[in-house]
């Protein structure tokens, strides 16, 4: 499940409010143990990817760095050649 989350922060352009989303639901089903709460739990669950995306769009605005941004088409093709090596020899 976590590998879904992916680093936000220092790119060019900055995350969206989709990733930042997605990364906070991916966060909370990892706690929570589910990818899909019961009826009873829903509430919770909606609550605490909505705290974790705040929380982590206020990270994201707070934190600075003096490394030039990273291009995320760059990034991305950097990670398909590690999956690639990664399953080969699978």
């Amino acid at each position: 499940m976590c590998r879904n989350i992916h680093q936000l922060h220092n790119f060019d352009p900055p995350a969206t409010s989709a990733e930042v989303h997605a990364a906070a639901l991916q966060y909370v089903r990892k706690v929570a143990g589910t990818t899909k709460p019961s009826k009873a739990n829903q509430e919770a669950f909606d609550r605490a990817v909505a705290e974790v995306a705040h929380a982590t769009h206020h990270l994201l605005e707070a934190l600075t760095t003096s490394a030039p941004p990273k291009n995320r088409e760059v990034e991305a093709e950097r990670a398909r050649e590690r999956s690639a090596k990664r399953f080969a020899n699978a």
